[in-house]
């Protein structure tokens, strides 16, 4: 008999698969995975059926389409005024969560550490864990998720490779100011440490507040990672299309390893991207009003509901602290009772932990839904 010994012993079915196939078993509104439920631009549509019929559907170049590339540096220098080579510093992944793996294995080696905050997306750890190097989990500090820069300080060490950040910040829509940057320099600025900076709510971000990205400080040019989605700006999460962003000579070693784990992406839809991108640039320009929108009608819905919250900053995600109703259950079983009982599905934030805090009562909805699925959902969680 074949021996088999997991890489990932203790890792099991993605907590995102569960709640959605209890979505789909239960018939119940399904605000747990985060991607929309409302259509594409039409524009974007005809963008893609376009490139597929003039013939964009080989092959493309390994590091992507030169125009799409050349259309995210426009989007950083009119943003952060940052000059970036399309061919040297710039590569189209399909998907983000590919660009993360492959920048994590190109870096850390067997013993090394990555500092994680938590809560964090489900994909860091076991990337660090499959290339040999140990997680080092920090929580951030609630209610507002921010970090604890002495925590920092003393957990970083000579076997420290990378500190993995993530603005706006999943699962907890919080988002870094520039004073989180500067510390963050003053910690590692003498140090070996690389900074991976998952960036795929850039967007979305609201009430004025700015997104300060990693590669808009100097001093940390030469030694971070950026990671982006264009599903997540273009409402096409299922096109799988992302990038990463570094200096040249971080770019070659991504490269060197991202050439392995996938040829390249898909052309066509690099190439529709890349034709919207020129012929609708207003797009990105509103889509923090477009999501702000939705996150109030959310929020505006369960209002005089007992559950309680704080609006969030970015991503399209708001949490809900529902300690007032069910205190007795934790957040896995009180989204299990809100499916059954209520037809409505959520995500516990703690599964974005490795330890999380036991008195953890908070869980995730997704808000990038129709105007009239958001309606409902008010109207189901004012019930509760």
């Amino acid at each position: 008999m074949l021996q088999i010994e997991s890489k990932l012993p203790a890792q099991g079915v993605t907590i995102f698969s569960v709640m959605s196939a209890m979505a789909q078993r239960l018939n119940a509104l399904n605000l747990s995975q985060g991607f929309p439920d409302f259509a594409a631009p039409p524009a974007l549509l005809d963008a893609l059926a376009k490139a597929a019929q003039d013939g964009f559907n080989q092959y493309a170049p390994g590091d992507g389409l030169l125009n799409l590339r050349e259309q995210l540096a426009k989007t950083f220098l009119q943003r952060d005024q940052l000059q970036l080579d399309p061919v040297t510093e710039i590569t189209i992944t399909p998907g983000a969560t590919i660009g993360i793996f492959s920048a994590i294995q190109a870096l850390v080696h067997a013993g090394d550490e990555v500092i994680v905050f938590d809560p964090s997306y489900d994909s860091y750890a076991p990337s660090i864990k499959l290339a040999g190097g140990l997680p080092v989990h920090i929580h951030l500090q609630a209610p507002n998720f921010q970090v604890d820069w002495n925590t920092v300080k003393a957990a970083i060490n000579s076997k420290t490779r990378m500190i993995i950040v993530n603005t706006p910040h999943n699962p907890t829509g919080a988002i870094w100011s520039k004073q989180d940057w500067l510390q963050l320099i003053e910690l590692i600025r003498d140090t070996n440490i690389a900074v991976l900076s998952d960036e795929v709510y850039e967007h979305l971000i609201y009430d004025g507040q700015r997104h300060y990205s990693a590669l808009s400080f100097p001093e940390l040019r030469e030694r971070s990672f950026v990671v982006g989605s264009f599903g997540k700006t273009f409402h096409v999460t299922g096109w799988k299309t992302g990038y990463c962003i570094a200096a040249p000579a971080l770019m070659a070693v991504f490269r060197q390893v991202y050439q392995f784990t996938n040829f390249c992406g898909v052309t066509p839809v690099q190439m529709a991207l890349a034709n919207f991108m020129v012929a609708h640039p207003e797009h990105i320009a509103e889509l923090p009003h477009f999501y702000q929108a939705k996150r109030d009608l959310f929020n505006a819905g369960i209002q005089h509901s007992r559950f309680q919250f704080t609006a969030s900053p970015g991503t399209y995600f708001q949490n809900l602290d529902y300690s007032a109703i069910r205190p007795d259950l934790d957040d896995s079983a009180m989204c299990q009772y809100l499916a059954e009982q209520h037809g409505i599905v959520a995500i516990p934030v703690s599964v974005f932990y490795q330890k999380p805090p036991e008195d953890l009562r908070l869980i995730r909805f997704c808000f990038a839904k129709k105007d009239e699925t958001l309606h409902r959902a008010g109207e189901i969680l004012s019930r509760v």
